[in-house]
């Protein structure tokens, strides 16, 4: 057994009280081996990882009982078993980076901004490989670059991180943890926020590092089809404790524990079945609604500048002759990789970004260029719903200021009172508590800040909302409750979504029509249920391939 976690606790100081992250959980891993840990946020997966790498803060977590036994493979290829809860901290360093690495979930603020990636990566062959003379440990470092499939990995040894997509800097951070090639990597959901094709790139890359190296992982993650993907056992986390454990096979088609089929029960397979057999949304064979939105030859384009004079010498299509059809009281689907110009679309839609040429009819109207003076009646009646609350809702102002404003703005509710009478029913709509209304967003989970987000849509009482990424970095039951409240929503108010995903599962429950963009153009569309299995784009079976799934039958 390489890692031996016996009886695990560890405790965190926060507010002056103790904190039990991690209960007493016990579980192994074998050389060669993938273990799949999976529970919701705050159940305590990436704290039993930090545990057992060793890199909590000391002055916030202690460990008053529990054993992580790892067996050291040494220089000389001489093997101990260490436990590293009791090892000195030089012990501990001269471990990490060397034999046990860490993935982390974010590789934005795990990198250093300052330090090209190339730096980065020396720095860890500077410290566990001293015998490299300096020559030797810039090639190396190319090597891993390399070995990651990064492109023109002599160049971009010496970039920035900020001059690396998410998806490549995502490989830096795989070069850094396997540059001394360790026997164990710990996975911090290192694919949460990427594209589908990225990930089944980074997974297909992770896998093969694994099979040529014989490492061991430690995979922590919520997303259940890269557990059928990657995984070989499968450990579920709930408040600390690990509720279950056993092959993946077991656990997802058989599982035992009351919490561990919850989770299964909202993945977004399940939920379509669920939906399928109570019966369709909407009557089959009703005459489709007229469109609400339009789009004819939709083009936004971006002026690329260089030199001095700042001249512009070419363009970047973000969004390149769209045309585009969006019933009333219907659910779109836009799904694509990054860059392909979604989002663009979506906040093109709704004036936040002005085409470049094409036109924009709303109910009819022609938006495309209406001064903004013009464009406050149609701000009430379209929305957007943003891919982090956190960072769109307004930190100093309670929930009720956040609702209540844009209904001052616009002249909804005769006073504050009544207005602040149609925020608690909105909260209640989206299912929070009324007194969330006198609280600010740090004081909320992730799911309730875009609860939040949705309720902030809605008080304007709108006929169409782009809901940009809303499900993308949530846990699988709290992504099932985001979306049965917007399903719901839809059927009660007619209301009309631009749906912009990668989840293909998100798709397949949620929307009526789907269109899939490639480059800034829309190269598939039709019913969603027809493309999801029978799609006749070339990059639409490439996109639908790269799914990671769980098989339910």
């Amino acid at each position: 057994m390489l890692l031996e976690v016996k009886n695990l606790q560890t405790h965190l100081q926060a507010g002056g009280r103790t904190v039990t992250a991690v209960d007493e959980i016990s579980f192994g891993i074998e050389r060669g081996e993938t273990f799949c840990l999976v529970g919701e946020s705050g159940s305590g997966k990436s704290v039993t990882a930090l545990s057992v790498i060793q890199l909590l803060p000391r002055d916030i977590s202690h460990h008053p009982g529990g054993q992580i036994l790892f067996q050291e493979r040494r220089a000389d290829g001489s093997q101990r078993t260490v436990d590293m809860l009791r090892l000195p901290e030089a012990e501990r360093r001269r471990i990490r980076g060397a034999r046990m690495s860490m993935i982390f979930q974010e590789p934005m603020t795990s990198l250093n901004p300052v330090f090209t990636v190339g730096e980065q990566i020396m720095e860890v062959l500077r410290l566990h490989r001293s015998d490299l003379s300096e020559a030797e440990t810039r090639e190396r470092a190319i090597e891993a670059l390399a070995q990651v499939q990064i492109p023109h990995p002599a160049e971009r040894v010496d970039e920035f991180p900020h001059r690396l997509s998410g998806g490549q800097r995502q490989r830096v951070m795989i070069a850094m943890a396997m540059a001394c090639e360790p026997d164990l990597l710990i996975a911090d959901e290192p694919t949460t926020a990427l594209d589908v094709t990225v990930q089944a790139e980074i997974l297909r890359l992770m896998r093969e590092l694994q099979d040529r190296n014989g490492m061991a992982m430690l995979f922590i993650t919520h997303d259940f089809g890269v557990v059928a993907r990657m995984g070989h056992r499968l450990g579920v986390m709930r408040l600390g404790r690990l509720v279950e454990e056993g092959t993946v096979q077991q656990v997802l088609h058989r599982p035992q524990h009351a919490y561990t089929r919850q989770l299964i029960d909202a993945l977004p397979e399940n939920l379509s079945r669920r939906r399928a057999a109570q019966g369709p949304a909407r009557a089959a064979g009703k005459t489709p609604e007229a469109p609400l939105i339009r789009l004819q030859d939709l083009q936004i384009h971006f002026p690329v500048r260089k030199g001095l004079m700042r001249r512009v010498v070419d363009h970047v299509r973000a969004v390149d002759g769209v045309s585009l059809d969006i019933p009333k009281g219907q659910v779109l689907a836009l799904v694509g990789e990054s860059g392909c110009g979604k989002t663009t679309l979506g906040r093109a839609i709704i004036r936040l970004l002005e085409p470049t040429g094409g036109r924009i009819l709303f109910a009819g109207e022609d938006i495309t260029r209406l001064p903004a003076s013009a464009m406050k009646p149609y701000r009430r009646r379209m929305q957007i719903i943003f891919q982090d609350p956190m960072s769109s809702l307004n930190p100093r102002l309670t929930v009720a200021a956040t609702l209540t404003e844009p209904m001052a703005v616009h002249g909804i509710g005769k006073d504050r009172e009544e207005r602040l009478a149609m925020a608690a029913q909105v909260l209640e709509q989206v299912q929070l508590p009324v007194e969330s209304l006198w609280r600010y967003p740090h004081e909320f989970s992730g799911g309730q800040r875009q609860r939040i987000g949705i309720a902030r849509a809605l008080v304007l009482e709108p006929s169409f909302i782009v809901c940009d990424e809303v499900t993308s970095a949530l846990d699988v039951s709290v992504q099932a409750e985001v979306l049965q409240i917007l399903s719901r929503l839809t059927r009660e108010r007619g209301l009309t979504l631009l749906f912009i995903t990668h989840n293909i599962g998100v798709v397949e429950y949620l929307a009526d029509t789907m269109a899939v963009m490639y480059q800034g153009r829309v190269v598939e569309q039709g019913e969603a249920r027809r493309i999801c299995r029978q799609p006749e784009h070339e990059y639409t079976k490439k996109l639908l391939s790269a799914v990671p799934r769980v098989t339910l039958d």
